[in-house]
């Protein structure tokens, strides 16, 4: 029985109640477990974060998941790219997107623990962020 609540758990974002705060679904150290982003956001991370951003962005925008699953060349992409080789400040942006996805899900936490989740992990963050995200998206009952 636990074992099929905790399945239920992990297919479907849980959404925030008034005043209530609750924690990350996935740990931050959990990246392994979706090996193929954390690769990803490993050598390219500017890509996962533009995807991250432009999949919760039409979250926000149209209530539903981005039909491209996050475009890989978007501003966000491009302005993290930018960040990242010229002044190894992509962490900065990372923060930002962070703190918005804690802000969507009801999730605890402050802007402190952004900062240090993305500059010390960035690829975990990165990780981390994306699954969230897609918890979202699979409660629609589509596969990203």
């Amino acid at each position: 029985m636990a074992y099929q609540q905790q399945q239920h758990y992990q297919s479907q974002q849980p959404m925030p109640t008034m005043g209530m705060q609750r924690e990350w679904s996935h740990g931050l150290c959990g990246c392994f477990e979706a090996c193929g982003t954390f690769c990803y956001a490993c050598w390219c991370p500017c890509i996962v974060h533009g995807k991250n951003k432009q999949r919760l962005n039409h979250l926000n925008n149209n209530g539903t998941p981005d039909p491209d699953g996050g475009s890989c060349c978007s501003g966000a992409c491009w302005g993290h790219c930018i960040l990242t080789a010229f002044a190894g400040l992509g962490c900065i942006l990372q923060c930002m997107n962070r703190g918005e996805v804690r802000g969507r899900y009801g999730i605890e936490g402050g802007g402190c623990g952004d900062c240090c989740a993305s500059w010390c992990c960035a690829a975990c963050d990165l990780t981390q962020v994306s699954r969230e995200i897609e918890l979202e998206e699979k409660s629609f009952g589509q596969r990203y």
